[in-house]
């Protein structure tokens, strides 16, 4: 089942996000509190709302608790940020993502619950979108049109087993470049060494066979 998401704010960041997951066949709740705004987007995000995501009372109406992922892209009011945050959190919604302005509002977002906290200039709204679209994956970078960078966990079924054996790039059309262990990653790969459960992948794969990585 594909998830839902919600994005609060959509200003040049949120819609991004939420213009990405939209054309991207989800179901996406976008909101903003102003209006103007609001009209703006509504012919490309057919969830649009204009409401106040402060309001405990909104936040239940717009059926938030009901949401998989929501992502809050108002870096520029702290605030609004941390109360969306709480209020998101208290009502049981699994993924909080918050975008922030600095190191400070990084912490701030974090201790009131954020899951994942965002720095815009570092993770576009169009690469988040793409990554919480690759469910499964660390991280995605488009390279191309066609083409993605892709950090993923070791597979259950791969711990014990080498990439000769995996035979990766038979079985999911994916080209392995690097194995991460913590901070460090080696692109000198040893075929034969067998992986273990903190082994990380970084492979490039045409993106629309990564269907088969998930």
């Amino acid at each position: 089942m594909n998830k839902t998401y919600a994005v609060f704010g959509l200003g040049r960041y949120g819609i991004a996000v939420a213009r990405e997951l939209v054309s991207n066949g989800m179901e996406v709740i976008a909101v903003d509190s102003d209006e103007r705004i609001v009209n703006a987007a509504a012919d490309e995000l057919p969830i649009c709302k204009c409401a106040d995501i402060t309001d405990p009372d909104v936040i239940k109406q717009l059926g938030i608790s009901s949401v998989d992922v929501v992502i809050i892209a108002m870096a520029n009011n702290l605030e609004a940020s941390v109360m969306a945050v709480t209020l998101c959190k208290e009502i049981g919604v699994e993924t909080v993502i918050a975008k922030c302005a600095n190191e400070m509002h990084q912490k701030i977002l974090t201790r009131v619950g954020a899951d994942k906290v965002v720095f815009p200039e570092n993770e576009s709204g169009i690469r988040l979108a793409k990554n919480l679209l690759s469910s499964g994956f660390v991280d995605m970078i488009s390279l191309a049109k066609n083409v993605s960078m892709i950090e993923l966990d070791v597979k259950p079924e791969w711990v014990g087993q080498n990439l000769i054996e995996l035979n990766l790039r038979k079985r999911y059309s994916v080209n392995v470049v690097a194995v991460r262990k913590g901070d460090m990653v080696s692109v000198d790969i040893d075929p034969h060494e067998a992986l273990d459960e903190s082994s990380k992948l970084i492979v490039i794969a045409n993106t629309a066979k990564l269907a088969k990585l998930k």
